[in-house]
């Protein structure tokens, strides 16, 4: 298995970018090339919605951090919303260490974060 593995799913509601493995400075060119391309075909679709999901992340450090918080600012000038899934420690607790947890917002589940009328996490 590779270290990260990245796959994209464009749904009626959505595009769905879900990633399984290790984010960090040996992996986050490849999630950087996916958000972006990811972050195109969601400006084009009619939802204008990006859900990155983060069910399956290993290790999350800080360049994958930076990369998805790029990627939620560069939602909100182009008007595409970027929405996060994330339930694990390894993900959800380096966002709140950084108290970024206000500006990502991390849903539970990509249903949750399609549907947006679920608590956040």
């Amino acid at each position: 298995m590779a270290l990260l593995e990245v796959s994209q799913d464009v749904r009626d509601s959505a595009v769905i970018l879900s990633a399984a493995g290790e984010i960090d400075s040996s992996t986050i060119d490849h999630l950087r090339g996916q958000l972006d391309a990811a972050f195109e075909v969601a400006s084009e679709h009619s939802a204008r919605l990006l859900v990155v999901e983060l069910g399956h992340v290993t290790y999350f450090g800080s360049a994958g951090l930076n990369s998805i918080l790029d990627c939620h600012e560069r939602g909100r000038a182009d008007g595409v919303v970027v929405r996060l899934v994330a339930s694990t420690a390894e993900v959800i607790r380096p966002i709140e260490v950084t108290k970024l947890d206000d500006v990502l917002r991390p849903y539970p589940t990509v249903a949750d974060a399609v549907d947006d009328s679920s608590p956040r996490r």
